[in-house]
């Protein structure tokens, strides 16, 4: 939808209530119609959910949240085990402050639970399943029923719409399709949209940048890694930038720096957003960035965002960052209640210059569990990212190696260097080294051996990206 057009309905949507929602839909449908993306209805009921005032937002979640409560509560034992435990019941849920008396659930228990423990309504009424990778453990499984697809589209459908998707973009979708959450939530949501969707799937860069080329792809969804990896593959390719017609770019699944991002935007002269989500909850589409590059809006009407110490599990407030904690609102196939999600991050609640209402999230930082401790330092893959990105000459494609040689950690971390810097004489290398050792420093407190390495030369990742190798035996 045209930017000015959407500003346009949503400040007439503002102070509204639900009772007099009916005449701003007649009175948009029939002076926006030809202008809107998706029919007139549904458009103008995405824009009212998504800017809700909030009195009126807390009402809903709170009517969605008992719901689920009852639904979980009666139908896995595994939720009516732990209420029991606790000693309350769905009716003690009056406020949405209960929550704060519902137990947490973990990663753990979702993979005692497999393969489908956890549903909540008998097998013929679950249409499609999705699982983890399973890399540290059993997979966790999440079932969806055909409302449950339907919501997810709709989340999906309206983060496109945040970042300016019109319905003649083709959409090329270089996630990876599978049992993985990320290429089918991008493919549903992109038809729900209207978007010309190309299944591309991941891998194939030399087919990828032919397709982008030859259909003239407008928007690009894959992890950043493999966006950077884009970029430089296509700087070594017959084909110009010129030749492509990259607008858009959605990236997600794995953590990534601002930093980042700005290297993403310059190779593959697009905007790159972020989106988040995860298997356990739904895949991606929980939360998304829109043109303003300022947090990601999550869906808090599907969606029920919370953000804890991570160590004493208490609530904080907005602003303050911590563990996120979500619950979902409206899921039916699998309900879950006040998830860990490991993921570090704050929560904005002021409205966003879109005019959304919704509450944002920042940049994911790291993760409570993914957090190395070297010397006594807490540090996080990230915050290496960051400094080694603020140096001249130094790429993107980096690894760190955590290693216990006698009794003191050591910590390498190999950087790969641009193609003109790796062409200059060594003195040039090792005061880029040197840099790069000083940046880490100030950004973690830690001194750490810095390696460049040639161009292309470190592994790369058509999926979630390998950054942490930890040799150090505890045992």
């Amino acid at each position: 939808m045209n930017i000015d057009i959407r500003k346009n309905v949503i400040n007439n949507l503002k102070n509204e209530s639900i009772s007099s929602l009916i005449e701003t839909i007649n009175n948009a449908v029939l002076t926006k119609k030809d202008e809107l993306v998706l029919p007139g209805l549904g458009v103008v009921l995405e824009l009212f959910w998504e800017n809700l005032i909030k009195e009126e937002k807390e009402k809903l979640q709170l009517e969605r949240l008992q719901q689920t409560v009852k639904l979980a509560y009666n139908n896995v034992s595994f939720y009516k085990e732990k209420f029991d435990e606790a000693g309350i019941t769905p009716e003690d849920i009056k406020t949405l402050k209960d929550i704060e008396k519902i137990p947490f659930t973990t990663k753990d228990d979702l993979r005692a639970a497999y393969p489908f423990g956890l549903f909540a309504v008998p097998y013929e009424e679950i249409v499609e399943i999705h699982a983890s990778s399973g890399t540290s453990g059993k997979p966790t499984v999440t079932g969806y029923t055909k409302e449950d697809l339907d919501i997810w589209s709709e989340c999906i459908a309206r983060g496109l719409g945040m970042v300016g998707v019109e319905k003649e973009y083709i959409l090329q979708n270089a996630f990876g399709y599978g049992l993985f959450t990320g290429g089918f939530g991008i493919h549903h949501g992109a038809q729900k949209f209207g978007a010309i969707t190309v299944p591309i799937s991941a891998g194939n860069t030399k087919r990828q940048l032919e397709t982008m080329k030859d259909f003239q792809s407008d928007v690009i969804t894959c992890t950043p890694s493999y966006a950077m990896y884009l970029g430089e593959s296509l700087e070594n390719s017959d084909i110009n930038l010129e030749d492509i017609n990259l607008k858009i770019g959605i990236h997600g699944a794995e953590m990534w720096t601002e930093e980042m991002r700005h290297k993403i935007e310059d190779t593959l002269n697009i905007k790159a957003y972020n989106i988040y989500g995860l298997t356990e909850i739904m895949g991606p589409g929980v939360a998304q960035e829109c043109v303003e590059q300022n947090g990601m809006h999550i869906q808090d009407d599907h969606f029920y965002p919370e953000i804890i110490n991570p160590k004493t599990g208490e609530t904080l407030p907005a602003g303050q960052k911590g563990e996120l904690v979500l619950t979902t609102l409206t899921k039916t196939g699998i309900p879950i209640l006040r998830f860990r999600t490991k993921d570090l991050t704050s929560l904005i609640i002021e409205q966003c210059a879109c005019g959304r209402t919704s509450v944002r999230m920042s940049r994911i930082t790291g993760r409570s569990d993914d957090m190395l401790k070297i010397r006594g330092v807490m540090v996080f893959p990230s915050q290496i990212e960051k400094a080694l990105l603020k140096i001249k000459g130094a790429s993107p494609n980096y690894l760190i190696k955590v290693t216990r040689p006698d009794t003191l950690d050591e910590v390498e971390v190999k950087v790969e260097a641009t193609k003109e810097l790796f062409s200059d004489e060594m003195k040039e290398m090792e005061k880029t080294e040197a840099m790069i050792v000083k940046s880490i420093k100030s950004e973690t407190g830690l001194r750490v051996n810095v390696t460049l390495c040639e161009p292309e030369s470190l592994p790369r990742s058509e999926g979630k990206s390998v950054r942490v190798i930890d040799e150090r035996n505890f045992e």
